[in-house]
């Protein structure tokens, strides 16, 4: 699929523009220029890594295969947790998430999805957030998720919510163990902001926007070849599992994205475990014969059309 870049269908989203392209610009410039410096520290890695996991996570345990698809059932310790670090990912409020995804797989290559890859590969990645287009009436499709009152209240105070957990949080982290590390306290903070809160941010959304852009050009299609999404196992590695797109498209409703042992879906790793700690149910998937006839419908389907 060529790669092309759509023009926008509207204005441009000034706040969301302003957020994405100056964190991403921080994170290129300020972040480096911080390390030559300063240099990097335990301290400056291990908030990266557990902020990035718990974000990271949140959307992928949380937004996408719970709330969005209704993978599976979870309690409300862990809801509650996946809606304070999902904000912080500032991928919009999980009500919102779940509506554009929700119409991104009924109407996938077509007018109506909202990241349609045939507009594009930056209008897929970003430029669908970055430019005002016109939407279906908003939430029709997500009714569920309005009865839930701490979906509903999250989806009110999700900025507040994710500027807490996501800059304020870090900020204060690095601020507590600066002095035990011998450094001047607005080092401590600076750093934690940095590396806990931009560079962490610009990484979790990224890694996001490649399952919407690069998942639907470049990839294998094992199970259904007509719809671009595709089947990458280096994304999987950076989002957690959700790199496995074509099987996913082809049974969305899966708990499970990487179904092949040594597929890596810490995602489905995640939700078994919790499972097995009273902590999630009602685990959804599809059976294996199932799964093998759409596989050898599709070899048979590209034979003939080859």
């Amino acid at each position: 699929m060529a790669i092309s870049v759509a023009t926008p269908e509207k204005g441009i989203d000034w706040v969301a523009s302003a957020f994405l392209i100056g964190t991403f610009v921080l994170s290129i410039t300020a972040v480096p220029l911080w390390i030559w410096k300063f240099g990097i520290t335990w301290l400056d890695i291990t908030l990266f890594c557990s902020l990035f996991l718990a974000t990271g996570m949140s959307i992928t345990f949380g937004y996408h295969r719970h709330f969005a698809h209704k993978a599976f059932t979870a309690a409300k310790p862990i809801r509650i947790l996946t809606l304070f670090f999902g904000a912080a990912a500032f991928e919009n409020s999980a009500l919102d998430w779940a509506s554009a995804h929700r119409r991104h797989h009924k109407h996938t290559d077509e007018e109506e999805d909202p990241y349609n890859i045939s507009k594009g590969f930056f209008h897929a990645h970003i430029g669908w957030i970055l430019f005002k287009s016109k939407m279906t009436p908003p939430y029709d499709n997500a009714k569920d998720l309005q009865k839930d009152p701490w979906i509903m209240w999250q989806h009110k105070y999700w900025h507040l919510i994710g500027a807490t957990f996501g800059f304020v949080l870090p900020t204060l982290i690095g601020l507590v163990f600066a002095k035990p590390m011998d450094l001047p306290l607005w080092q401590g903070a600076v750093a934690g902001l940095l590396f806990g809160g931009v560079l962490r941010v610009t990484c979790v959304q990224h890694s996001t926007f490649f399952i919407n852009s690069l998942c639907h050009c470049v990839g294998r299609r094992p199970y259904d070849s007509k719809c671009s999404a595709r089947d990458s196992w280096i994304m999987a590695l950076f989002t957690f599992g959700e790199g496995y797109h074509n099987y996913h498209h082809s049974f969305q409703h899966d708990y499970r994205n990487g179904i092949k042992p040594w597929q890596f879906d810490p995602t489905k790793w995640a939700i078994w475990t919790c499972s097995k700690l009273g902590l999630a149910g009602n685990l959804r998937r599809v059976e294996a014969d199932k799964i093998s006839d759409a596989e050898e419908r599709n070899t048979k389907r590209n034979a003939e059309t080859a």
